[in-house]
């Protein structure tokens, strides 16, 4: 969800002014619309589970 968020703060919130709340909340539904067409390919990278795998660590003693 944070992702997904993140991209639609890239495509209609940035350096976007929105005189009224509707036109600020008619921006937002214009992306997300826009989401699975547009944006896919950028979507789809940010959607990507590539999580950092860390090597299994030594404990020292005390």
């Amino acid at each position: 969800m944070k992702r997904l968020w993140k991209l639609v703060k890239k495509k209609c919130l940035y350096n976007i002014y929105y005189e009224t709340f509707e036109e600020f909340t008619s921006g937002i539904n214009h992306c997300l619309r826009r989401v699975e067409t547009d944006y896919q390919f950028e979507l789809d990278t940010l959607m990507k589970l590539n999580f950092q795998k860390l090597k299994k660590s030594q404990l020292m003693p005390l």
